[in-house]
């Protein structure tokens, strides 16, 4: 609970903050500090696919890792893991690579927005590919690592907010909160795999 209730609350908080984009207006400080790629036709539609794509994946997550609603409906567990996997592999990670090319930062920021989107969209194929094959332990594997990767939207937020209490200069807070939660994201999800195989292993040995 201590660990859900903040997650599941900043996933809804950064749902409802992007709805207000969908207004199509330009008074947005992401949309102004880019006012030139908005004038492309091509970044706008990879833009607002994306954050629409984002916000699905994050609330459809959420429904994956309940284990309450796993043992209670299956079906919606399989139905909006399809969602997640179509929306990823079809919208997110593709139109995040895209994007990735023109990402604010220098050229670190734009690699590193390149790896997430790639890495994104592996983790995730191969979330899919294993549970065709009906090897759960390794799709539940998977899918962490891919949900790492779809909540660096939130942690980022988390800790730009931080920083900006700190009173950190603004593209050094930029920098610093986005190489902090795709590391930590990344290395959070390692250590609850290692931590899961651990306690898995013990039950075979008690």
């Amino acid at each position: 609970m201590l660990f859900w209730v903040p997650v599941a609350g900043f996933s809804l908080l950064l749902i409802y903050n992007t709805i207000p984009y969908f207004s199509f207006e330009r008074n947005f400080s992401f949309i102004e500090e880019r006012s030139l790629l908005f004038e492309s036709s091509m970044y706008n539609l990879c833009f607002y696919i994306h954050i629409a794509a984002g916000a699905l994946c994050i609330g459809t997550a959420l429904i994956q890792f309940s284990r309450y609603l796993m043992k209670k409906s299956t079906a919606l567990h399989r139905f909006s893991g399809k969602i997640y996997v179509f929306v990823v592999l079809f919208l997110g990670a593709p139109t995040g690579l895209y994007m990735s090319f023109f990402a604010k930062g220098s050229f670190l920021e734009r690699a590193l927005f390149m790896f997430m989107a790639g890495w994104w969209f592996i983790t995730t194929l191969y979330g899919l590919s294993t549970i065709h094959k009906r090897n759960v332990i390794a799709h539940k594997v998977w899918m962490m690592r891919s949900y790492a990767m779809a909540m660096t939207a939130v942690s980022f937020r988390v800790y730009h907010i931080i920083f900006y209490l700190l009173d950190w200069g603004h593209l050094e807070n930029y920098e610093l909160s986005l190489w902090i939660s795709v590391v930590g994201n990344m290395l959070f999800a390692e250590w609850i795999i290692w931590k899961q195989s651990r306690n898995y292993l013990k039950s075979f040995s008690i």
